[in-house]
């Protein structure tokens, strides 16, 4: 990782939106399996959304075959924001390089997505403070995922960014006790904070993603811009919500307030169709609704399709 924390001080200074790119990236027809990394928004088996997840949906939309390797709860890496669940570097990683003789996935016909992040700057991270790491040093552990995976044959690559996580029921203002987070804090704080990490991890992931993809020859990566899509989730509810209930984006389908440093909740449940009224299914993650919506955009990047929330860098 010393390569990128060579390279981001020098092109913090270089604006985003004066880079240009006329990347094709992949063709259509040309993706036929789709493997997946990264936590709880990505996990088929630990659903986040309370329902199916979105790679589940992708792979149908698309008529892929999924492989899917992310896990709950996970970071980057352990070694620079440490939690007790399976990271990509870690284990994720190691378990697909485990399977990958046997999975005999032909690399032209492969895309490899990551959605990391939500943790590494989440409470008991970053936000909440790590003697090991910076935003700088987690941005340059989700860059690396691709280079690895590059010198190990992979090809074509799908970067999704983080979602604006001050919107989220745990980081926006009116924050309450909740089963993420039960102890006090400023939410006001908590929120300008959040805001700022991720708003730099993106731009700094896109800046090292921009520098890296024309040192891969015959790589394919594009960057999925999740924070734009769930800003525009947020903003224009109508466009994406469909339930039957009056659309909510700063509720959630699953709601627990907690007592402060209690055990006991009152929690809600949405059942049935007005489910998908809502932006979050529970105080931290997008709800089924919303990951409908996610795997049908990355479905249209990997068809080949043009599509607004997807920038080929090569």
């Amino acid at each position: 990782m010393g390569y990128f924390r060579a390279i981001i001080y020098a092109l913090l200074a270089i604006s985003v939106s004066t880079i240009t790119t006329n990347a094709a990236g992949v063709r259509p027809g040309q993706i036929k399996n789709l493997v997946t990394f990264g936590d709880s928004y990505t996990d088929v088996v630990n659903v986040g959304d309370g329902g199916v997840a979105w790679p589940v949906y992708a792979a149908r939309y698309a008529h892929l075959d999924l492989f899917p390797f992310a896990r709950s709860g996970a970071t980057c890496s352990n070694n620079l924001t440490f939690r007790p669940f399976p990271p990509v570097f870690e284990s994720q990683l190691p378990d697909y390089f485990s399977q990958k003789q046997s999975l005999r996935l032909t690399p032209q016909e492969t895309i490899y997505t990551l959605w990391i992040g939500t943790n590494d700057v989440g409470a008991n991270a970053l936000l909440t403070g790590s003697d090991a790491a910076s935003i700088v040093d987690v941005s340059a552990c989700m860059v690396n995922w691709v280079k690895v995976l590059y010198e190990s044959g992979a090809r074509n690559f799908l970067f999704q960014n983080m979602i604006p996580l001050q919107t989220v029921p745990m980081y926006s203002p009116n924050s309450y006790p909740n089963k993420f987070w039960t102890d006090v804090r400023n939410t006001t704080e908590w929120t300008v904070l959040m805001t700022e990490l991720v708003l730099s991890g993106n731009a700094i992931t896109r800046l090292m993603l921009e520098a890296l993809a024309p040192t891969l020859h015959g790589a394919h990566i594009g960057l999925f811009d999740s924070h734009a899509l769930f800003t525009d989730m947020f903003n224009r509810p109508s466009l994406y919500l469909n339930g039957t209930a009056p659309l909510n984006v700063t509720g959630a389908v699953n709601t627990c307030v907690f007592e402060l440093h209690g055990t006991t909740s009152d929690c809600v449940l949405v059942s049935g169709s007005a489910r998908d009224s809502f932006l979050w299914f529970d105080e931290l993650h997008p709800s089924e609704q919303a990951d409908r919506i996610v795997a049908r955009e990355v479905a249209a990047s990997i068809q080949g399709k043009k599509n607004r929330w997807t920038t080929w860098l090569s």
